[in-house]
């Protein structure tokens, strides 16, 4: 085929960003999945992909056969139109100059190598079965201390990197601490990690904390913002709904370590199971998580083709790390889910009994939505039937100790908590709604499976149901499973590297990246399942590593090279999520409620910050008592009006799936930090902890103020500006004690005495420096 003129200045023009690039690339073998689909997803599926309706020419460049009966010529770029249409003129060039897209001459010379090449597809990598991959050899053979060390060294010395310097212990240990816990280590913990020098020491640490309790709140925080857990149904006038006692499940799975494929089937289909237990009925709540409305005059067919839809999404992000959502309308535009998958996994839900708020849903608070019973935690149950053992053995003449039993017994059972079940019911009929609308009854009658290009699913009923489901997605041999696995495994390391081995943690599709470990994500995946889907085993992997126990420092020069650190050669340091910053100045104050489980809490709201809240209108009352002190996992989850200073630190609303918060650095999360009443009570708390210590002056005090926040003592440029700090505020509250009293939100009696109070305040307004150091809310 002969070069238009314009065609040939324009391959000129590229050639020689695509020499260098080709020479740069030489070096590596070209991967489809790594190097090559990316660019086909992002330029060329949207209008030559899997959706037929808008599918342009009639030609697919995301099915081998299609796209090489019509443009792609293997090895031979004259003849395969795909390339000339790339490199063409813009009146023809592909993709259109008005479509927004456009190659780069990386992109190209990529596209152009692909074909001489070959033009080698390969089957998507997320969807390709898990395979054991031999553990690579290593150059530095001192370094690695597991396999999965062995993985990452060996890409690094590919790229010619290095591994940073372990971290000090203290940073090890806070990392560690709040990597497991969401809370800091405790000066006495820090101690006794310096002071032990058997090798086994971290490991010690990492075991403790595992099954410590303060393991399974800090796993659930994210869990509860995949699966959108929150106090209050999201829609019109955002009413409270009993769903408290799944959170605690949530906890308890974690702690108990329950497989996470029982995770999975108890959340799914929890009351199908056989003999389905209590915690299985209240697990099942999963199904109830979703937004719904209590409007009148609502139109209860387009809600319940709302929820479906977005039980969907929910159900595919969670699971699948797939964007099955975007097929509610149309055919994906991308991967290969078609509008008839999207309703035929909607019908898996259709037996949920979800109709009946329509009815007597109302605008109280809580509002009613049954199915609902009322519960008692696991561990309640536990406490109970210890109590109902005691009172069987007591002689019936003891009537002070039967009385005694007996009230704890009622006071107990009197906390018992409704939260919403799932029931199943004869399954309302599912149709395809063309283009998702929901008053279009043309569109075909579907029954639950699985999504075509899956294959089938595998079931002993006439219909397939919400276990079958649930099922599949565990079973990797006969269903999805080593995809949940994948999914799993990554998100796991997102945790506690910051970064996925596939950056993409909602979406392992075409518009999804490859992993840049895709040996050590099939490593980690099957090692999962193999060992009985155990979490805590997952977990302890990935910290026990030298990987993990890296410095977060790297150099300029490794920075520039890798600045997203795709290949781990140094950790990570970002911002902790909000609920653990929280926790972080509670827990150093010495406020912080340990208390496990219960009901949803309030702690202190600006006055008003509901007073656009309707249907009912309402006014928020903060708890007045410990309950005030309670972990973040715990606080009271308000889509529409999240709780501010959440907010400011990028909680989310919890209106959809949630796989990664953003971390963003604003005035507003200092000024939370600032003037919300918790931080200041816990300023004032840790002023009254440091001057109530041993230490004698100030300098003793500040470096015990240090130590309890930092796990350090300050330098000597810290302890300068904060001596400088204390003594200003020092001198300000001794001539006015009224500000003082402000500050510390305490009346004066005459007999106070005033220096007392102005050595208070000044060691407050420490405490609220030392809680908006970076240092103090960052993990390193």
């Amino acid at each position: 085929m002969l070069m238009t003129p314009a065609r040939t200045i324009a391959f000129l023009f590229a050639m020689p960003l695509m020499t260098l690039t080709n020479v740069a690339m030489a070096e590596k073998p070209l991967d489809y999945n790594r190097d090559v689909r990316p660019i086909l997803s992002e330029n060329c599926f949207y209008c030559h992909g899997p959706d037929p309706e808008h599918r342009e020419g009639d030609l697919r460049f995301d099915e081998e056969e299609a796209a090489k009966d019509y443009a792609i010529v293997p090895g031979d770029l004259e003849s395969s139109e795909f390339y000339q249409r790339i490199i063409a003129d813009p009146d023809s060039r592909m993709p259109p100059v008005d479509s927004g897209k456009k190659l780069s001459a990386k992109d190209i010379a990529t596209l152009k190598r692909w074909i001489e090449e070959g033009a080698q597809y390969e089957k998507h990598w997320a969807y390709v079965p898990l395979q054991s991959h031999p553990v690579p050899e290593v150059q530095n053979k001192d370094w690695p201390e597991s396999d999965i060390d062995r993985f990452l060294l060996a890409k690094m010395e590919s790229e010619g990197l290095k591994p940073s310097p372990a971290a000090d212990k203290v940073t090890l240990l806070r990392r560690v601490t709040f990597d497991l816990t969401g809370l800091p280590p405790t000066v006495e913990e820090v101690k006794a990690f310096l002071d032990d020098q058997s090798p086994d020491a971290f490991e010690k640490v990492v075991d403790r904390l595992l099954a410590s309790d303060r393991y399974g709140e800090r796993m659930a925080i994210y869990w509860l913002d995949l699966v959108r857990f929150a106090d209050t149904v999201g829609y019109h006038g955002d009413q409270d709904h009993n769903i408290s006692p799944y959170r605690d499940y949530v906890l308890d799975a974690f702690n108990s370590n329950l497989p996470f494929d029982q995770f999975t089937r108890e959340q799914l289909a929890g009351d199908l199971l056989p003999d389905s237990t209590i915690d299985q009925k209240i697990a099942s709540g999963y199904n109830r998580l979703l937004q719904t409305t209590h409007e009148g005059g609502l139109q209860e067919k387009e809600y319940l083709a709302i929820y479906a839809a977005d039980r969907v999404r929910n159900v595919s992000q969670v699971w699948m790390g797939a964007t099955v959502g975007c097929a509610q309308c149309h055919t994906h535009k991308y991967d290969p889910y078609t509008i008839d998958d999207f309703y035929s996994l909607a019908a898996f839900f259709a037996d949920v009994d979800e109709a009946q708020h329509f009815k007597v849903g109302t605008n109280a608070l809580p509002t009613k939505r049954p199915p609902e019973i009322k519960v008692l935690s696991q561990r309640e149950r536990s406490k109970l039937a210890e109590l109902q053992a005691e009172l069987a053995e007591i002689s019936s003449d003891d009537e002070a100790e039967t009385e005694r039993l007996q009230k704890q017994i009622d006071e107990l059972n009197k906390s018992a908590r409704l939260t919403m079940v799932t029931e199943a019911i004869k399954p309302r009929q599912m149709r395809v709604l063309p283009r998702g609308n929901w008053l279009d009854d043309s569109g075909k009658i579907v029954t639950p499976a699985i999504p075509t290009f899956l294959g089938n699913i595998d079931t002993q009923q006439d219909r397939a149901t919400r276990l079958d489901l649930a099922n599949w997605l565990t079973d990797p041999q006969h269903g999805s499973g080593g995809l949940t696995a994948r999914v799993f495994a990554n998100r796991m390391w997102y945790l506690f590297y910051g970064v996925g081995l596939s950056a993409s943690l909602g979406d392992f599709g075409g518009q999804g990246e490859p992993p840049v470990h895709p040996e050590l994500l099939d490593y980690l995946a099957v090692d999962f399942y193999q060992n009985d889907w155990d979490i805590k085993r997952l977990v302890k992997s990935m910290v026990m590593t030298s990987a993990y126990k890296q410095s977060s420092f790297a150099s300029a020069e490794t920075r520039e090279q890798d600045p997203y650190n795709r290949f781990y050669s140094h950790q990570t340091r970002h911002r902790l999520p909000a609920e653990m910053i929280r926790d972080n100045a509670l827990a150093v104050s010495g406020l912080l409620n340990l208390e496990y489980g219960g009901p949803s809490v309030k702690p202190y709201q600006p006055t008003g910050y509901y007073r656009h809240l309707n249907f009912p209108q309402r006014k928020y009352h903060e708890d007045k008592n410990e309950q005030q002190w309670r972990r973040g996992v715990y606080v009271h989850w308000q889509r529409q009006f999240l709780h501010p200073s959440l907010k400011a630190f990028d909680a989310p609303s919890r209106e959809e799936c949630t796989v990664e918060r953003a971390r963003s650095n604003t005035p507003l999360a200092a000024l939370a930090l600032l003037n919300d009443p918790t931080y200041i009570e816990a300023a004032r708390e840790f002023a009254t902890r440091i001057l109530s210590s041993e230490a004698a002056d100030d300098q003793a005090r500040l470096n015990r103020a240090y130590m309890l926040a930092l796990s350090r003592v300050p330098d000597s440029e810290e302890q300068q500006i904060l001596t400088q700090i204390l003594h200003e505020n020092r001198e300000i509250y001794r001539k006015d004690t009224q500000a003082a009293a402000k500050l510390l939100e305490i009346g004066l009696k005459p007999s106070d005495d005033a220096i007392e109070v102005a050595e208070l305040a000044a060691w407050t307004q420490v405490a609220r420096v030392i809680f908006n150091l970076d240092e103090f809310i960052t993990r390193n």
